[in-house]
């Protein structure tokens, strides 16, 4: 298998939901939602698959704006929106299941946003 193609996407984050059940009617799998910090900032990437071909839809968010939940159009969303919350500490609205904060067990509260520094935390 081989991946013929990939595009990225910046959207607003009022436009995610259409734009996700869009992508659905096109026929497009949801194939995973990852966040990462860069800086101050996260990158939340939703990728999507039709025929190896995927497109990414990515929003860019400080770590206290709410986000709508994509988990009404992918059921299977939740988890993937369940863990952005417990590890980045981001709130997600309208989960089809939320666990409300404990999804995971970690010793530290959002724990993908401590920097670690030799000794301890930061």
């Amino acid at each position: 298998m081989v991946l013929d193609q990939q595009t990225t996407i910046p959207i607003s984050i009022d436009e995610l939901v259409a734009r996700t059940a869009q992508l659905k009617n096109d026929g497009c799998r949801l194939v995973q939602i990852g966040c990462t910090q860069v800086g101050d900032d996260f990158e939340i990437n939703y990728v999507f698959d039709k025929d190896f071909v995927l497109t990414n839809l990515r929003i860019t968010v400080k770590q206290d704006t709410i986000i709508p939940s994509v988990s009404g159009v992918f059921f299977g969303a939740f988890v993937y929106e369940n863990e952005i919350h417990d590890l980045y500490g981001i709130t997600v609205k309208g989960m089809n299941i939320d666990f409300n904060g404990h999804f995971y067990r970690t010793t530290v509260k959002h724990p993908f946003t401590v920097t670690v520094t030799k000794g301890g935390e930061e």
